[in-house]
This record gives structure tokens, sequence and C-alpha cells, in this order.
């Protein structure tokens, strides 16, 4: 008895302090992002009559040439946001600045992998969101989702691809609309295919799963179902009562995007609120939410319908903050790590699946899983493995990386923590440039399936044969 009121005591207080740091973290984001505004609009109202009117017709001018060059979608994970949200602050620290066509969609920060994917479709050709009608009857929302007016690339085909980044769970979001491209799966577009995506470059990317679901309170049994008392069940309460209040200007600011389940006061009233808080309807009744795509078991599920495809070039950033240390694997430091993230890195290595439950998959071995970045292990970023293995092939540094072919996954480990390469570019210092410089120099220099594209104010090099197809880093 005492030793279940000790551990039910310390499982209290690390929960305690999971969602203390998690929600000064979120503070932090949400007050620099405001402070930045202000900032902003500070800035526009005293110095805007010393804007240069000479600088428009050259801005003009370019962007006539940047039309050309098919764009680079970076597409954020769990709790992210695109261009547009949080005012003026960037999920990718500022990374899109270094190219002169680069699209950052504002996609559902806690929604479906499938859902995302179905709204990153329509945000680049526009038209209405489809979720489409049996998975909408499914998860009891809505069919028909948010209106872009306007698609941010509509010449979008097998003849203008797309590359795409995605970071974390987003990198999950381009397989599955690969997959759909593929499938051609939706309605009143009949002619995608695969081919549409010229590219796929993930940056800890959420391929096999993470075991960090488990210690945050996805069941270890299903991968599907939540623990009782746990950290996101207190995420749980806080989005429904977030949704549910409306407030326009806060959603405008900040949206986790689950419109189309229509929560709201004024859709479903008291009684809406009371079924989606006591479990009864809702994204987190149905499942149709980002969790369950993250256990091992719901990301083995939906690998099991992707593929890679052999005319599409796939690079992968892995990260971890870990290290071996006599047989153990340890935090590789405290400084390096965030802190809302070094609790977990350390739990993470440490974790073992539960003897009494089946493991998500046969061959499973905890020690695999053991290396991570703090929301990720190591071993899921590299490339996906399960339910099957994908072609792959280990780059340990930039002179091993020649001539790539396309439908291999070629990784890189990087150590880093998961959020390094975002928000706050200050933390990664010259390991940002040089990730993303890579990044979009292989986009726009060396990745093309027909001719390489020419960037502005650059002719095309003399020496580029028609047919080459580079995969340089």
């Amino acid at each position: 008895m005492i030793k279940l009121w000790i551990v039910t005591s310390l499982q209290l207080a690390e929960l305690f302090v999971s969602s203390l740091v998690h929600l000064l973290y979120g503070f932090y984001i949400f007050s620099s992002a405001v402070a930045g505004d202000i900032s902003q609009t500070l800035n526009d109202y005293l110095f805007k009559s010393n804007v240069d009117f000479n600088d428009v017709g050259e801005t003009g001018q370019n962007q006539s040439i940047v039309e050309g060059l098919p764009p680079i979608v970076l597409v954020h994970g769990i709790f992210g946001f695109g261009k547009g949200r949080l005012g003026g602050l960037s999920y990718f620290g500022g990374a899109e600045k270094k190219d002169e066509r680069v699209l950052v969609p504002d996609l559902g920060s806690l929604t479906s992998i499938y859902d995302r994917a179905r709204e990153l479709f329509y945000y680049l050709k526009g038209g209405v969101v489809d979720f489409g009608e049996e998975h909408s009857e499914a998860c009891g929302h809505s069919r028909f989702g948010r209106r872009y007016e306007q698609g941010q690339y509509p010449e979008w085909d097998e003849d203008h691809p797309i590359h795409f980044v995605g970071h974390s769970a987003g990198a999950q979001v381009v397989r599955v609309l690969q997959q759909m491209l593929a499938d051609k799966a939706f309605e009143g577009f009949e002619e995608t295919s695969e081919d549409w995506v010229l590219s796929v470059t993930s940056l800890s990317g959420a391929f096999n799963g993470t075991t960090r679901t488990y210690l945050d309170g996805m069941r270890t049994d299903d991968g599907v179902s939540m623990k009782p008392i746990c950290l996101l069940q207190l995420c749980r309460i806080g989005v429904i009562m977030y949704d549910w209040l409306d407030i326009s200007w806060l959603k405008t600011y900040y949206n986790f995007g689950f419109d189309h389940f229509n929560i709201s006061w004024k859709k479903s009233g008291v009684r809406g609120l009371v079924d989606c808080l006591m479990g009864n309807a809702g994204p987190f009744a149905s499942g149709d939410w980002i969790l369950p795509d993250l256990t091992i078991q719901g990301s083995t599920s939906i690998n099991s319908n992707l593929q890679t495809f052999p005319n599409t070039y796939y690079f992968s950033y892995a990260t971890k903050r870990t290290r071996r240390v006599m047989g153990m694997t340890i935090p590789s430091g405290v400084l390096g790590i965030h802190p809302m993230l070094f609790l977990r890195v350390f739990q993470m290595s440490q974790w073992k699946f539960p003897q009494d439950v089946s493991p998500p998959y046969k061959g499973y071995r905890d020690e695999d899983w053991q290396e991570n970045d703090g929301a990720l292990n190591t071993i899921s970023m590299t490339h996906p493995r399960l339910p099957v293995e994908h072609p792959s092939r280990f780059i340990r540094s930039d002179s091993e990386c020649q001539t790539l072919q396309p439908g291999i996954w070629y990784y890189k480990i990087v150590e880093a923590d998961h959020i390094m390469f975002i928000v706050n570019r200050e933390r990664a210092g010259v390991q940002f440039d040089l990730i993303y410089d890579s990044i979009f120099q292989r986009c726009r220099k060396h990745v093309f399936r027909k001719i390489p594209q020419s960037l502005p104010n650059q002719s095309p090099s003399p020496r580029s044969s028609p047919r080459k197809n580079n995969f340089v880093h």
C-alpha cells in the first residue's frame, strides 16, 4: 500500500512539473508573438513615411521571375503553425526567408495526419477542403472544411512538381499526401499522381511513431485511447474549452484546427461541451487527432498503406540528444537540451514496454528505441521501417553524399533536440544555417527530372545535363 502511494505521488508530481513546463513554454511563445506584433506595428507607424517606393517596381519584377520556380513547401509539426498565425512569429525560425519561393501553410496543429494531408492539398490547388464522405461520417465531423479561394500553387501537376520539407509530424503528412495523389483520392482531380512530388526532406520526421506518446498518456495496449490521468487529458480539456469558447480574435491568432468538428458553443451549445468533455463526441472521442497517429501502433497502421516512390527524392535528418555510457543511454548534456524536453529525453532513454502488454510489432526491442531527441526516437526518424523497411542509406558526412538516386531514403543523424531547427534560430546557431542552406540548395540546384531551374538573376549552367538527376548534399 505504501509503495503504491509513493508511486502515485511521484506520478502526480511528474504530471504537475510536465504540465507547468509546457504551459510556461506555450505562454512564452504566445507572449513573444504578441510582443513582436506590437513592436512591428509601432515600427510601421513611426517609419512608414520612410518607405522607399523605388523598391516596389523591383519587387514586382523579381516576382515574375520567382513565379517560375517550383515552391518549397515547409510543413509544420504538432502544435505548429503556418504563416499568418501567431503574428509575425515563424515556426521555421525564419528559414523561409532563405529562398525566393517558399510556402508555409497553416494546417491543424492537433488534427490527424489524414485531415492535415487533405487540407494541404487544397491549400496548394485551391477550393473547399473535402475530407471525404466516408472518413467524415466515421469520425463524426463535417465533410467540408476551410475554403481556399485561390490556391497557392494552382498549376501544381506532374510538369510542375513541388519540393516538400516537413518537420516532425509534418514529414508524415507529406508522405500521406503523396500516397493520396498516387491513389487519385481527391474528387474532381482524377489526374493526380505521385510524381507531383519532386522531393521530400524530413527534419526529425515522425515516420514510425514515438514512445513519448505513452509517457504523455496514450495507452500501450491499443495506441488509441488515453489513460484517465495524464498530460494529454489536461491538453484535451484545454483544447475543447478553447474551441468551445470560440473567441474569434484568439482563434485567428492560433487555431488547433478542429473547426470541422463544430465544437463551438454557437453550434453545439452546453450539451455539446458536456459530450466532448465526457468523451462522447469530438476528435478525442473518434480518435481523429494527431496523437493516435504518433503511437507506434498508429504509425505502423498508416505506413502499411504508404509507398516510397521511384521518381521522388527522399532525404531525412534524424536528431538525437542522448549518448551511451557504460552500456546505458542517457541525455547527452544539460545545456544543449531545451528545458521542456530534458525530462522526456531521460524518460525515453529509459523506456521499457510493459511486459504484460503485447509489443507493438514483431521483433520489438526496448534498446532500439532508447536514443531520442526528447519528442521522437531516433530510430523512428531515419526512414520508414514499419511494418516493412523502405530502401535507405545512412550518410555519415557530406563527402559520402555524391549523386543520389530517387526512391531511396538518404538519412543523416544530427546532434540536436526536437525543436532545435524551429522557432528560435539563435538556439541552433551556425548549424541552423548549414542545414537549411543545404536543403534549399539541393532543391534549387541538384534535384530535377527534366532540366535544372534557373534562380532569379542567374542564367542556367551551360554544363548542366538535361536529364541529370542529382541529389547532392
